[in-house]
């Protein structure tokens, strides 16, 4: 790990635990959840593959993807200047220049900056709030981040589907309850649902999350596979709530079973 990186006196710097790599943060903008490490273990990428994240914020699902997978190379996609400029200052802090792009751009433009059939995995954990649901009383970062400001579903899922080689998948996670505009968005664009695994907090709880792998062009058939229950039982006194072994796992070594 390089240590001559420029870390600012409002960021800090956490440790992955997976080969060794670190991740640059600001806790006033949005810092990554369970949501980015699951879609990370959720995700599968071959040999030589090329992967486009699109919102990648911090950078780090790249990141633990390089960590995690032998494919070629790994581009994260990010609309705010500032995030993308520490995003990159990750990827240099861990030596992953060569594997690892960040660029700056809109997913709308996509397209002109990439080229159309580009890669063969698209990955995204993209805002899954409308813009007239929250309150408006945190960061512009954070907002835009959360809320569908800079794009909705539909503008993730054709941007995927211009991306993607014939084939190839694109991969999200996202909210149950928007479950309808999710599966409409990837319909209208060709992107077929093939797995799908409920995210739920604990046994007792509803669903919190939605992994879902798609494919370009494929045709109609989907396998919903076991769900992904995060955490343990509360148990009274416990400051910290334990992961079950299976979400441990994901966290541990970035591997979904399914």
């Amino acid at each position: 790990m390089r240590t001559d990186i420029t870390i600012h006196p409002h960021e800090r710097v956490d440790d992955l635990h997976r080969e060794g790599h670190h991740i640059i943060q600001d806790p006033k903008r949005f810092c990554f959840g369970v949501d980015a490490v699951i879609l990370a273990g959720f995700a599968k990428v071959k040999k030589g593959e090329k992967v486009l994240d699109l919102g990648t914020g911090t950078g780090i699902i790249p990141i633990l993807l390089a960590a995690k997978t032998n494919g070629q190379h790994f581009t994260g996609l990010e609309i705010q200047p500032e995030s993308a400029e520490m995003a990159n200052r990750s990827v240099l802090m861990n030596e992953l220049e060569e594997k690892v792009e960040i660029k700056e751009g809109d997913i709308k433009e996509a397209g002109a900056i990439f080229g159309a059939a580009t890669f063969d995995v698209v990955t995204s954990n993209p805002p899954y709030m409308k813009c007239t649901s929250g309150k408006r009383n945190e960061s512009d970062e954070k907002y835009i981040a959360r809320h569908e400001v800079c794009g909705d579903i539909t503008d993730f899922c054709a941007c995927a589907a211009r991306l993607l080689k014939h084939g190839g998948k694109f991969v999200c996670v996202w909210r149950p309850d928007r479950l309808t505009d999710l599966l409409n968005a990837m319909h209208a664009c060709r992107l077929e649902p093939k797995r799908m695994t409920f995210v739920y907090a604990d046994a007792e709880s509803e669903p919190s999350g939605v992994l879902i792998e798609a494919t370009k062009g494929a045709a109609p058939s989907l396998r919903v596979s076991k769900p992904l229950i995060l955490y343990e039982a509360y148990t009274e006194g416990e400051k910290v709530r334990r992961l079950t072994p299976r979400a441990q796992k994901i966290y541990d070594t970035c591997s979904f079973d399914d």
